[in-house]
């Protein structure tokens, strides 16, 4: 099987530790926040009107903000990008709603969106409403792994938002960030 870049055809390519240059990056965190927005209060169903085929491409065309927003700390939009009703295992968890992980994920973003580390998703795989992806952080002076994970989203893309989502994390240097680097998340 030929190897190939996961990011060909997406706006942006996250596979790596470069930073995306400007504008796009703004664009892309502009993109984020109007994607959330158009969440509708209930989830919508995949039929005729709204077909598993335009739910993929609306969730390729999101998938490059969310690494922007988890790259720039932006708490804000990591959250908007759940239903209200999300389910959520991880080794932690099980979490219902969008309270119960609050405080842990903080942490988490906190973590992997610090100073001096690079968030890369080297795999993000699409298919209808499923989202798959990898990701690892990597410290920019040592380049050790400090964490990575291997995730579902359930996206029903912009107008249902995630409402499952299945993680794997792994944090090799820190469990809970320093009172420090939770400022550095927006909320």
């Amino acid at each position: 099987m030929a190897r190939r870049n996961y990011y060909e055809g997406l706006s942006a390519d996250y596979s790596k530790p470069d930073p995306v240059s400007e504008p796009l990056r703004s664009q892309l965190i502009d993109d984020g926040l109007r994607f959330a927005a158009m969440k509708e209060a209930t989830l919508p169903a995949i039929d005729a009107h709204y077909p598993a085929e335009q739910i993929e491409q609306e969730n390729k065309a999101w998938w490059p903000t969310h690494c922007e927003a988890l790259r720039q700390g932006r708490g804000d939009i990591l959250v908007a990008e759940y239903r209200d009703d999300l389910v959520y295992f991880c080794q932690d968890g099980p979490y219902y709603g969008v309270s119960e992980q609050k405080v842990r994920e903080k942490h988490w973003w906190a973590l992997i969106a610090q100073p001096g580390v690079t968030m890369t998703w080297p795999i993000a795989m699409f298919h209808s409403e499923f989202v798959h992806f990898e990701w690892a952080c990597m410290d920019d002076t040592t380049h050790e792994t400090i964490a990575k994970g291997s995730v579902c989203w359930v996206r029903r893309g912009h107008r249902g938002g995630c409402h499952f989502k299945s993680e794997q994390l792994t944090f090799y240097r820190d469990v809970f960030a320093s009172p420090e680097l939770l400022k550095l998340i927006k909320t």
